[in-house]
């Protein structure tokens, strides 16, 4: 990490050390069965997210993978209030994260070196958890400007999971195309049929006439055997509507 990374985060576990411990005489009393107030809990609250975003904004991948490790912490609690609380802080830095190495690029003597697909990867599977319509707008825009599978994948796993729409179902559809002509890969494909699938139940098998042809060319095409099966699978569903 470089010096500047120190000291900002420094200042913050500074910070955080006195609004934690810092507690006025008439601070709220404690909440039963906690040893830290309400008062106290939002501010360490406060302070966690302080560090993730200053970790999120690190150039070095292993700040990157702490600040989504804390993410993911938050995440996992459930705890419905304060995911209420948080989750647009969340959301911003993962946004912030999404991009790195693809769009917003670092150079070092002309090289990229902030391109990690595997932060960006678990970048989209945290949007996935998070869901709602600005985490599916963020996913759109990593489909369309990634060009990494192992991140398309997520990206493909987590719109399936918030829902898939007609746009979704386009901008998924462009992508695995242009990997069927160039470099077909299973695990990607398995994941956009999975989506298909999704969006064909509740449409009743209204997929595009691109995307049928796209499947049978997955059906058809140099991909594992169980995948080629999958995709067969759903011709045949689409048949029967």
């Amino acid at each position: 990490m470089h010096s500047k990374g120190l000291m900002a985060l420094g200042m913050v576990f500074v910070v955080s050390g006195a609004m934690v411990l810092g507690q006025s005489p008439d601070a709220e009393p404690v909440v039963a069965g906690s040893s830290m107030t309400v008062e106290a809990s939002y501010r360490q609250e406060s302070v966690e997210l302080m560090i993730i975003r200053e970790l999120s904004r690190e150039e070095n991948r292993d700040m990157k993978m702490k600040a989504l490790e804390n993410i993911g912490t938050f995440i996992e609690k459930g705890d419905t209030e304060k995911a209420r609380r948080t989750e647009a802080a969340l959301r911003a830095d993962l946004k912030y994260m999404a991009f790195e190495g693809i769009i917003n690029k670092t150079r070092k003597n002309g090289k990229v070196v902030n391109n990690y697909p595997d932060v960006r990867a678990t970048v989209a599977g945290y949007l996935g958890e998070l869901g709602g319509p600005e985490s599916e707008e963020i996913l759109i825009k990593m489909i369309k400007a990634d060009y990494e599978p192992l991140v398309l994948i997520e990206v493909i796993k987590s719109l399936t999971k918030i829902g898939i729409t007609e746009e979704t179902l386009t901008s998924i559809t462009k992508v695995i195309s242009r990997f069927d002509l160039l470099d077909p890969n299973s695990l990607l494909a398995l994941a956009a049929l999975e989506a298909y699938e999704k969006f064909a139940g509740p449409q009743h098998g209204t997929l595009d006439p691109a995307t049928i042809q796209l499947i049978r060319r997955i059906s058809e095409g140099s991909y594992r055997r169980p995948v080629r099966e999958r995709a067969k699978q759903i011709l045949l569903n689409l048949s029967r509507f």
